[in-house]
């Protein structure tokens, strides 16, 4: 899958074609977060040399091209992370390398927390910088944070999923938060209607999602805001008033907030999830999520 980045690279050096993975992947979302201390910051590897090694692991398929997103420290001591898009036909797969300070070795895949709690520190963020739409009670023991794009189909797919959770247990609440792709020409504008029916009522945000999801194949560029307000209207609020409310400032500066929320988190496809500050890919089987849910929801063992 696009979201496996450490399967899909891997996949993709061993010779299998960028062809044979799914078409709708999402761009990196380059952060830049500080390293831990002045004399761990790294020896950055420049333009030229990622660009050369790029072409000594990819540049034998012709049809296949990368561009450069991002140089920066990690948010590891000591280690270089350099941000990735490789493309093809059938779409583009977004890939981190961490190049070790001599230069010498690079390792792909995710960097993640450690310790006897590592999960914490990403849910007291959460905690207080989440503000999109929710459901569930709020005194709930497990809060699942959804990062999601509505012309992303992987996020329509993973719906149900999370309807079913809901439906069957009265321990979790669900809080869905805006993260627009940019290789997606109409999700942002989806994402500031959803926001503004979401602050005119919060039962028709999530008929709104259900229908923009139903519809997605049907919108484009050129005809979302003919649908998107129509879409508003069998929702109980005023198509006309969303769209006006949609092209505001302030809707755009909101989704913007939950856009830079999910990139402080290391959000870089959509959908991503976090229970209690687990950190979770779309695609996972119900029954992992639902063990998961479980586990989140039981008192900490004492150390």
């Amino acid at each position: 899958m696009l979201r496996q980045s450490v399967v899909a690279f891997t996949l993709l050096l061993a010779g299998v074609a960028i062809a044979q993975q799914k078409p709708s992947s999402p761009a990196p979302h380059p952060v830049t977060k500080p390293a831990a201390t002045a004399s761990a910051k790294p020896s950055l590897p420049s333009e030229e040399t990622v660009n050369a090694f790029m072409q000594q692991m990819i540049g034998y398929q012709p049809s296949v091209t990368w561009k450069i997103v991002a140089i920066k420290p990690s948010v590891a001591e000591g280690l270089a992370e350099v941000n990735v898009l490789i493309s093809g036909p059938q779409g583009a797969q977004g890939q981190k390398l961490y190049v070790t300070a001599d230069g010498r070795h690079a390792v792909t895949g995710e960097i993640i927390p450690f310790g006897t709690h590592p999960f914490d520190a990403d849910r007291a963020r959460l905690e207080k910088a989440v503000t999109g739409p929710a459901r569930g009670p709020a005194a709930a023991p497990v809060t699942l944070v959804e990062f999601s794009d509505l012309q992303c189909p992987h996020c329509k797919e993973e719906q149900p999923v999370i309807d079913k959770l809901l439906a069957e247990d009265t321990g979790v609440r669900l809080v869905f938060q805006h993260f627009p792709l940019p290789s997606h020409d109409w999700a942002t504008k989806a994402a500031a209607y959803a926001d503004c029916v979401g602050r005119s009522s919060n039962d028709a945000f999530w008929k709104f999602v259900e229908g923009v999801y139903a519809a997605q194949t049907e919108i484009t560029s050129a005809n979302a805001d003919e649908k998107l307000k129509g879409i508003a209207d069998t929702t109980g609020v005023k198509g006309t008033d969303i769209a006006d409310c949609a092209a505001k400032p302030d809707t755009t500066s909101r989704v913007e907030h939950s856009v830079a929320l999910g990139k402080s988190l290391d959000v870089n496809s959509t959908p991503t999830m976090f229970i209690n500050g687990r950190k979770l890919p779309g695609g996972v089987p119900y029954e992992v999520i639902k063990a998961l849910v479980d586990f989140a929801a039981k008192p900490a063992t004492k150390e």
